[in-house]
């Protein structure tokens, strides 16, 4: 058995009817049969090339049915995709491209300047495929300079035979990730690994192993109709997509975020599950919604019988405005990382939501790891915070960065864990509330205060759009609580009123102290908070005398 990410495809394709849909974006439709053949006829460009098994080709695209047949087509050859956000700029660009180790780029054309400037300088990298920009078609952008070539020609007179060879379940599989702080750093996965944890191949409520064919089999059957937001440089929306591929499922997708167009695709292809990235995402989605019939437009969505938010905060705020419109779908909030997979989940009771953060039941191989390095007891030792850990399938290390591996990748009482630094609270009923980063954490006082708490406390204010919690230097308490709020078009944010407010939900040490008011809140293009952008805006307002400070003396 291979229990590679390409042969789980191929098993789907063996399996699904010749006219089975696969993705869809926008009006267009690909059939699997049709994404078998079209991957196979740009993996054999690539192979031609000379990319085959541990080559590096670079992804730079937003979502697209081209995206989808390009990252098919590099597992296929055996060569390990590498996500490139397409919001960098040169710099970021020129990092990732070092780092990576490039040998192939396939990107958007529209991105054609950007990959003149900075492919020169990578010897290394010599193959460029070039795909039609989906917001951009008619981009006519050159990329002769670096001998691109257009997806068309690449693929013309290609073969679209599947003769690629076994593959290993041993194969890399790399997720560049940004996470909240830092350069972006490749976390490698074996095949297995990544299937068993990010891509269905454990049953997630019990814990136990899928076998190889076990998801194609459902490729037999009519599928679910699924419509992830997040873009596919984003590991999450790629899991997802892989995932839905395995089992023959439809996947929808957009290359822009629009909230009033998802909810037009959401009624006309009567889509059954939605997965989104937290406040980010809800926020825009439900004011859409509830602003339909103001604005001569009448939204369904409720084919909806699954939402799902992962990777950031859905606050209870917003996640109640959801439930009051779609009383009969099941609501989840999962946690994970790039690092562990799949980590937990939660089915959301309107009854019993809570402010202090996603509450979900621990999956299998989680553990929470005390400040000493030790398992806490998920029983004995309910209401002690710590790291979140996983154990079994888990990364090999990140790319070219020992240090960094053996700092997040490391053995307990000989058992390997990742250990990425998200903490969380043991609670009752083997579940865990997720409190945030630990290298976002403020250390008031000597007490440690984890920002994601107390922004899903801010959002709770009506005059509240958006919000980041930061730490500023603070001669007194070393640091102090400083909140970056982006209020509501024609709203105002007062520091006290609002300390007021949070009274009744944070401890005083926990309160903001100082606040900056934003026109927005600095987040990449997955809904990822930025928190050192934020921090710098905090400390411009400070320094200008422009942000508001708390007028009580005490750390209360």
């Amino acid at each position: 058995m291979a229990l590679n990410i390409a042969d789980l495809f191929e098993h789907a394709v063996d399996a699904a009817p010749p006219d089975r849909p696969a993705v869809k974006v926008g009006a267009r439709t690909i059939t699997y049969a049709e994404l078998e053949s079209e991957s196979n006829k740009l993996a054999h460009f690539l192979a031609s090339r000379g990319i085959g098994a541990g080559d590096h080709v670079g992804l730079y695209a937003k979502n697209s049915i081209e995206h989808v047949i390009a990252l098919l087509a590099i597992l296929k050859v055996r060569a390990v995709a590498i996500n490139v956000n397409y919001r960098y700029v040169a710099g970021e660009l020129d990092y990732i491209f070092d780092n990576a180790d490039l040998k192939g780029l396939v990107h958007d054309r529209v991105y054609s300047d950007l990959v003149a400037e900075v492919s020169p300088k990578h010897q290394l990298l010599q193959t460029f495929v070039v795909l039609p920009d989906p917001v951009e078609p008619d981009d006519a952008s050159d990329f002769s300079s670096y001998d691109g070539v257009l997806l068309a020609d690449a693929v013309a007179d290609q073969s679209d035979a599947r003769d690629f060879g076994e593959r290993s379940p041993d194969d890399i599989h790399i997720i560049y990730t940004g996470g909240t702080t830092g350069y972006p750093k490749g976390v490698m996965w074996r095949h297995e690994d990544f299937w068993r944890v990010l891509g269905g191949g454990i049953d997630f409520t019990t814990g136990e192993p899928l076998s190889e064919y076990d998801q194609s089999k459902k490729a037999a059957e009519p599928g679910l109709i699924t419509f992830p937001l997040s873009p596919l440089m984003h590991g999450g929306a790629q899991a997802s997509l892989l995932m839905h591929l395995f089992s023959g499922q439809l996947t929808i997708l957009e290359p822009k975020f629009d909230p009033v167009r998802t909810w037009e695709i959401v009624d006309r292809e009567q889509c059954h599950m939605m997965f989104m990235t937290g406040d980010a995402m809800a926020r825009p989605l439900i004011e859409a919604y509830e602003a339909g019939p103001g604005n001569g437009q009448s939204f369904s969505g409720q084919s909806l019988f699954a939402i799902a938010s992962s990777a950031a905060v859905f606050s209870k705020a917003v996640k109640e405005r959801w439930m009051a419109q779609f009383p009969n779908a099941i609501f989840t909030d999962s946690v994970g990382s790039s690092e562990t997979g799949f980590q937990g989940t939660g089915m959301q009771d309107a009854s019993a939501l809570s402010t202090d953060g996603p509450v979900v039941s621990i999956g299998p191989n989680t553990a929470v790891i005390s400040d000493e390095g030790h398992v806490l007891d998920p029983v004995a030792d309910v209401g002690k915070v710590g790291r979140t850990a996983r154990s079994g399938n888990v990364p090999v290390g990140y790319y070219k960065d020992p240090e960094k591996s053996a700092r997040t990748f490391y053995e307990i009482d000989g058992v390997r864990y990742s250990v990425p630094g998200d903490f969380a609270r043991l609670e009752e009923g083997n579940r865990i509330t997720l409190l945030g980063r630990g290298s976002n954490c403020v250390n008031t006082g000597g007490e440690k205060v984890y920002p994601e708490e107390v922004e899903m406390a801010i959002k709770g204010h009506p005059a509240v759009y958006d919000v980041l919690v930061v730490g500023l230097p603070d001669e007194k308490y070393g640091q102090t609580v400083a909140a970056v709020v982006q209020p509501r078009e024609g709203q105002k944010v007062e520091l006290e009123e609002l300390r007021t407010f949070l009274r009744t939900h944070l401890s005083g040490y926990k309160l903001p102290r100082v606040l900056t008011l934003v026109d927005e809140i600095p987040r990449n293009a997955t809904g990822k908070a930025q928190y050192p952008a934020a921090k710098e805006m905090a400390l411009s307002a400070q320094a200008a005398g422009t942000a508001q400070t708390a007028t009580n003396g005490a750390n209360a």
